[in-house]
């Protein structure tokens, strides 16, 4: 490849049409004008060029701006699920889709499940989607899809199927977002803000939920007709509108752009977010592991679904990843989210909706510490203690409200009834800090990207298949055992808590590629926090030239050890040419 080249050599040769061709081959980075000035330094027999800031990714306000306006898709999913536990309430909304002023459980459950249902569907179709139309154009496409099942919702008058059918629809859309936002912010930001920028989906989706507490909230109490919940339905468009026209102003994903062939894009593209010059250090580095993996990929042909079961450690990917989705919910968070009006009624409490916005100021303020965490500390430990931590907090709801709260007549009990609002509040501080925000950047880094698209698609789905078998039957479940409920949710957390200690890779601060090379490795997860990428030592000698290889190169060196030392030209004997 020319890649310490003194002198401009040609890449080597791939056969027309080859598996193993890529973009990289027509633009070797012996061309680039940071190669040829470290190039020129070694076989000049120079000290290596210093590390400059040129090198180092800097904060720039694309990669801050790319992952906010992504992040909207978050906000659209918190504001629907969190304004249907206020219309379940609402007498307007009780009076047209009710039986007789109440909900029967089945068909509350129908309502609010219908909506996990579209997501399930549209997060399968999206991983197809993705790699057709491209990360950004897949948002964009299902925000204003999202739009249709609002208005299917808003139009809706006496029917309940109507509006359940609605957000069924809206669902979809919904879905699409789960899975096309953390994957564009995945590919796209800079790796020493990735954790937290694909963490900001959380705390978007919290936002969404306290917007939606508050405007609920103001309606209830301003209007006695349709407009309680029309209005704050209809905003919901709004949100759409945004995110489905601002994201056509963001650049596509670099990784996405470099495996279409467009390579100068792809550069221009990583360079802007870095804050660095297109031919730096920095950016070389990045593109030839993209590379890299490009041709390891192309190499094995096109890839259909089923390899998302049958690659190279990728049945332990894809379960890793369905189980820590479908964890996200089995923590118990959404028991609350979707039913925090109703819960909180037996405490005692008059105005339920004033309890659903404390519980929803605490997310949202909770979340924004997750940043934090996401950022400085390590995934492994931060999920392992919101687990244990969780699983705490479940233990005394499920017995202060099984054998110190007087169920019949609360107000009997006020001391158990502020027992279980500080321990929810503790709990959603928990969860908010750490499986919330956390689990949507592991997933987002997990897979290589031959498989990402419908490995995401897939993990997303079971947290939302989950999402569904809670909302539609926690009615009947909290009917037949109430606050025991909770011991089935302290489980789960209990069981979370091994399933990251012994299965999951420490993958903080780490490129995409180094984290492919980790699980294909077979890194121990327990020892993964101190594991450091392979490189070549700084004496290695290649052939019969003495000059030195730098240490900064990866293990996997095509000029050292190409994957196809036949198609290779020859080393030249004559100590002045490049390596």
């Amino acid at each position: 490849m020319g890649f310490l080249s003194k002198t401009e050599v040609a890449p080597a040769a791939v056969a027309k049409g080859s598996a193993a061709s890529t973009p990289f081959d027509q633009t070797p980075l012996s061309n680039t004008p940071a190669t040829q000035s470290i190039a020129s330094g070694i076989n000049g027999h120079a000290a290596p060029v210093p590390l400059t800031a040129d090198n180092e990714p800097m904060l720039t306000f694309l990669a801050v701006l790319l992952g906010a306006i992504a992040s909207m898709g978050g906000f659209i999913f918190g504001y629907e699920s969190g304004q249907i536990s206020g219309f379940l309430a609402m007498s307007d909304f009780l009076a047209r889709f009710g039986e007789n002023g109440q909900f029967s459980a089945a068909r509350q459950g129908t309502i609010v499940g219908l909506l996990c249902i579209g997501t399930l569907v549209g997060c399968l179709a999206s991983g197809w989607i993705c790699d057709r139309l491209g990360r950004k154009w897949t948002i964009s496409s299902a925000a204003f899809f999202y739009i249709i099942g609002v208005v299917i919702e808003v139009s809706s008058e006496k029917q309940w199927v109507q509006f359940a059918m609605g957000r069924f629809t809206a669902g979809m859309g919904i879905g699409a977002l789960s899975t096309s936002v953390p994957m564009y912010q995945s590919e796209s930001v800079p790796k020493n803000i990735r954790g937290a920028t694909v963490a900001s989906y959380q705390l978007m989706i919290t936002l969404g939920i306290w917007t939606a507490y508050m405007i609920n909230w103001h309606t209830e109490a301003a209007f006695g007709n349709s407009a309680q919940w029309r209005i704050p339905n209809a905003l919901s468009m709004l949100w759409a509108l945004i995110l489905g026209g601002s994201i056509l102003f963001m650049p596509e994903s670099p990784r996405f752009a470099y495996r279409m062939g467009r390579v100068e894009e792809a550069r221009n593209t990583l360079a802007k977010l870095n804050g660095v010059d297109p031919y730096s250090k920095l950016i070389d580095d990045e593109v030839k592991e993209i590379d890299d993996k490009l041709k390891a990929d192309n190499a094995q042909g096109v890839a259909p679904w089923y390899e998302i079961f049958t690659g190279p450690s990728m049945l332990y990917r894809t379960l890793l990843g369905m189980v820590l989705q479908a964890g996200q919910q089995l923590t118990g968070a959404n028991f609350f989210f979707y039913y925090g009006t109703t819960v909180f009624k037996s405490t005692g409490i008059e105005n339920s909706y004033i309890t659903s916005i404390i519980l929803g100021s605490v997310n949202v303020g909770a979340t924004v510490g997750g940043l934090w965490i996401v950022k400085n500390c390590g995934r492994r430990k931060a999920l392992m203690a919101g687990a244990a931590w969780m699983f705490m907090c479940f233990m005394v709801y499920a017995f202060v409200g099984s054998f110190v709260l007087d169920a019949n007549n609360p107000m009997a009990t006020p001391t158990a009834g502020k027992v279980l609002i500080v321990f929810t509040c503790l709990f959603i501080v928990a969860f908010a800090t750490t499986w919330g925000p956390l689990v949507w950047a592991v997933v987002g880094e997990m897979y290589p990207s031959r498989y990402r698209a419908p490995a995401m698609a897939v993990a997303t789905a079971s947290n939302w298949l989950f999402n569904f078998l809670i909302s539609f039957f926690t009615t009947f479940i909290t009917n037949a055992i109430h606050y025991f409920y909770g011991l089935v949710f302290g489980g789960c957390c209990l069981a979370l808590f091994f399933i990251v200690y012994f299965f999951m890779m420490e993958t903080k601060d780490r490129s995409l590629e180094e984290i492919d090379t980790m699980y294909t490795s077979g890194v121990n997860p327990r020892k993964s926090a101190g594991w450091k990428p392979s490189v070549l030592p700084a004496d290695v000698k290649v052939a019969e030239n003495k000059e030195t290889v730098p240490a900064r190169l990866m293990a996997h060196d095509e000029r050292v050890f190409p994957e196809n030392p036949d198609s290779k030209p020859a080393m030249s004997q004559n100590p002045t040419q490049a390596v």
